[in-house]
């Protein structure tokens, strides 16, 4: 296995240094960062672009519903699953069919769960980095 560069190496330790709530805020954050790309790629008509942003933005969301705990976590795990479920589809109708409205629907959706997470979060700012 290739050693990994130096910015790799430094996100892997700043990821491995967080909490597990500053961890989804981080993927809140990432999260939103692609669909931003996205946007920007779609308006620039990138359709490359567009398509590897929303795949990231996918990628992760898959990663925030696989962490969710359905057995013991009540009604909110269960309604955040068909939330993520609900932003995947949506992800895939902007590669799809071009539903650009999709993008600034999903960031609706994400900004509020983001700053939720980082409201009880010390130290960490409020709004998208």
């Amino acid at each position: 296995m290739p050693m990994p560069r130096g910015a790799d190496a430094y996100r892997r330790v700043e990821a491995e240094s967080r909490s597990p709530i500053e961890l989804v805020v981080m993927l809140y954050d990432g999260a939103l960062r692609f669909v931003a790309d996205a946007r920007d790629a779609h308006q620039g008509q990138d359709l490359i672009r567009r398509a590897r942003a929303v795949s990231r933005a996918m990628a992760i969301v898959a990663e925030l519903q696989n962490t969710l705990n359905l057995r013991d976590g009540g009604a909110i795990a269960t309604e955040l699953d068909r939330l993520y479920t609900y932003i995947s589809s949506r992800l895939v109708a902007v590669n799809a069919t071009g539903d650009a409205a999709a993008l600034d629907e999903i960031t609706k959706l994400l900004l509020p769960l983001r700053d939720a997470w980082a409201q009880i979060t010390p130290g960490t700012p409020k709004g998208a980095a």
